[in-house]
């Protein structure tokens, strides 16, 4: 299915008309050394693989490394910028499944996010929405990190999809 990007929100109560359309890409984040010092530092994680470009420098892709968890955090902003739903009042992180670090992110990759609704479902607490996420480097071929993404609308309870 071709990417897209939506023209304006969607109403809550129609949701499930995403399901199986891959949306995107996001606007690029950069993954700068700036930016895996910062994300080193915040996490304590200080491998060198990530904070010493000397070092760095003689290993295959000649350059520091993004953390694969600095990838992966980027997955909330791509649901935020490409799934914009009104009608809930607020949109949690609930969960991750099938998290996998494909390809490693070079210093100064310019990261792009994807999403593709895969399922929506009423659950006691509200509506559940599992996102399958990709996040892909430019001039790498393949993706970055995929996860399969569970977001929480508190609250709203939508009518059960009819069955065939």
């Amino acid at each position: 299915m071709a990417e897209q990007l939506l023209d304006s929100a969607i109403h809550i109560t129609e949701i499930r008309s995403l399901i199986g359309h891959k949306l995107g890409p996001t606007r690029p984040t950069v993954l700068d050394q700036e930016r895996i010092n910062l994300f080193a530092e915040a996490t304590d994680d200080y491998q060198w693989i990530h904070t010493d470009p000397a070092r760095a420098a003689e290993t295959e892709t000649g350059s520091t490394i993004a953390h694969g968890f600095l990838i992966l955090a980027l997955a909330a902003t791509v649901n935020q910028e490409l799934v914009l739903i009104e009608g809930t009042s607020s949109r949690v992180n609930y969960g991750l499944n099938k998290v996998r670090f494909i390809s490693p992110a070079p210093a100064g990759t310019r990261a792009r996010g994807f999403t593709t609704l895969k399922s929506v479902k009423s659950v006691p607490s509200g509506t559940q929405l599992v996102f399958d996420i990709e996040i892909r480097g430019d001039q790498i071929e393949k993706p970055l990190c995929v996860a399969e993404f569970i977001s929480l609308a508190p609250g709203i309870h939508l009518e059960q999809e009819p069955t065939a």
